[in-house]
C-alpha cells in the first residue's frame, strides 16, 4: 500500500504542480508530500521534478512515469467499480436500438422485462445504421460484421436466407426448378435503408462477380411489407429464415430451390467498449444471447 500511496501522491503533485496544493487535496502536510516524492526519486534513482522556489515541473522521466502511474490508478478504479457493481441488482434505464425485422426478439424483450422489472427499456426500432457511441445507446442489435474498434460484440444467432412464395402463386405460375427459371417469375426485392441499393440475391452458380438479374416486380425497404406481398401471392422474395419461420410452418409460404442461396445472416448485440459492464447491460447481453432469436 505504501507504493500505491506514493503513486497517488506523485500523480497529485504532477497535476497540481504544488506540494502545498497536493497536500491539501490529500489531507496531509506539504512536508509529508515532499518526503514522499523524495523517497520515490531515491527508490527509482531518477529525478521526477525540476524544483525551484517558484515552480515545480516534471522532468522527461517524470512525464513518462506519470502516464504509467495514471494507467495504474485508472485500472484500480475500474476494478473497484466492477467489484462494487457485481453486487448490485440490475436497474435503471437501458437504451437499445434494434432493426426493423418483423417481430424478431419481441418475445425475448417481454421476458427480459419480466425478469428484470427494475430496468426501464427504451427501445428504438430503425433500419438506419446508428452510431452507438455518438448517439448514446447502451447497446444495439444489428446484422453484419463489426468494423468499429470502439465497439464490442457477441453473436446472437446465424440464419440462412430462403426463396419463398405463396402456394397460390406457385399453383398459377409454376415452381422454378432451376435458378435460371427465376427470370420468368415475379420477384420482390428489399432495398437497404443504409445505402438505397437492392439487396442482392446470392444464388448458387453465379460466382466470380456475375449476378443473375432477376426481375424487379416490387421494391421496398420494409421487411414486413416484403413478406406480406409474398404471402398475398404476388411474387417470390429472398428473406432470412427467422422472418418467415411461422409462415413456412403454417403453410402460408413455401421455400423453393433449397441449397441455392449462399448467404448467411449473422445477428449481433453490440455495445461501446469499456473496462467493465454495468449490471443492467450485462444482464441484457447475457439474457438476449442465451435466449437467441425466436419469432
Amino acid at each position: 500500500m505504501d507504493k500505491l500511496n506514493g503513486i497517488t501522491v506523485f500523480v497529485q503533485v504532477a497535476e497540481s504542480r504544488s506540494f502545498v496544493a497536493a497536500g491539501r487535496l490529500l489531507g496531509v502536510s506539504a512536508s509529508a508530500v515532499g518526503k514522499s516524492i523524495a523517497r520515490m526519486e531515491e527508490k527509482l534513482s531518477t529525478r521526477l521534478f525540476h524544483r525551484n522556489t517558484r515552480s515545480i515541473n516534471l522532468t522527461a522521466e517524470g512525464a513518462l512515469f506519470l502516464e504509467r502511474c495514471r494507467k495504474v490508478l485508472r485500472e484500480l478504479e475500474a476494478a473497484e467499480q466492477e467489484l462494487s457493481s457485481s453486487s448490485e441488482a440490475p436497474r435503471g434505464k437501458l437504451r437499445i436500438s434494434l432493426p426493423l425485422l418483423g417481430n424478431v426478439l419481441f418475445m425475448q424483450l417481454s421476458r427480459f422485462m419480466q425478469r428484470y422489472p427494475d430496468i426501464q427499456l427504451e427501445l428504438d426500432f430503425t433500419d438506419r445504421l446508428v452510431d452507438v457511441v455518438e448517439e448514446g445507446f447502451d447497446a444495439v442489435v444489428r446484422t453484419g460484421q463489426l468494423s468499429d474498434s470502439r465497439l464490442m460484440a457477441r453473436t446472437l444467432d446465424s440464419f440462412e436466407f430462403h426463396l419463398v412464395g405463396a402456394p397460390g402463386y406457385f399453383a398459377s405460375q409454376g415452381y422454378p426448378s432451376t435458378v435460371e427459371q427465376l427470370l420468368e417469375h415475379q420477384c420482390l426485392h428489399y432495398k437497404l435503408p443504409s445505402t438505397g441499393k437492392l439487396e442482392k440475391w446470392p444464388l448458387v452458380g453465379f460466382q466470380d462477380g456475375v449476378e443473375l438479374k432477376v426481375p424487379t416486380t416490387m421494391v421496398c425497404n420494409n421487411l414486413d411489407m416484403l413478406i406480406h406481398t409474398a404471402r398475398q401471392g404476388l411474387g417470390i422474395a429472398c428473406v432470412p429464415e427467422f422472418a418467415v419461420r411461422e409462415a413456412l410452418a403454417d403453410g402460408e409460404l413455401e421455400s423453393i430451390l433449397p441449397g441455392q442461396v449462399l448467404r448467411t445472416l449473422q445477428m449481433q448485440v453490440v455495445w461501446p467498449s469499456s473496462r467493465y459492464l454495468t449490471p443492467k447491460l450485462r444482464a441484457f447481453i447475457d439474457f438476449i444471447c442465451i435466449s437467441g432469436v425466436r419469432v
